[in-house]
């Protein structure tokens, strides 16, 4: 299932991702710290979503209330919401 999530207060502006039975199977970031953001990528591909929002739920970047990994966490949450 292809889902798009609009970020919000960090600096990359959209989250792709795919997701497959409860597996993560691709993520894509639009924006932010390229590197960074691809490295997470990788790392949560293969993982179960519930999983991978217990580890990245609630992560702060420097004085902001979020990140992208708890973004990311948030995207996840939403594409299980929609298929509840």
């Amino acid at each position: 299932m292809q889902h798009q999530y609009n970020t919000k207060g960090v600096c990359s502006s959209l989250i792709e991702l795919d997701v497959q039975d409860d597996i993560i199977r691709e993520v894509t970031f639009k924006g932010g710290c390229d590197g960074n953001l691809k490295g997470l990528s990788r790392l949560v591909a293969g993982m179960r979503v519930e999983d991978a929002i217990k580890l990245l739920e609630g992560i702060r970047c420097g004085s902001r209330d979020t990140s992208c990994p708890d973004q990311l966490s948030k995207a996840l949450a939403e594409v299980i919401s929609e298929n509840a």
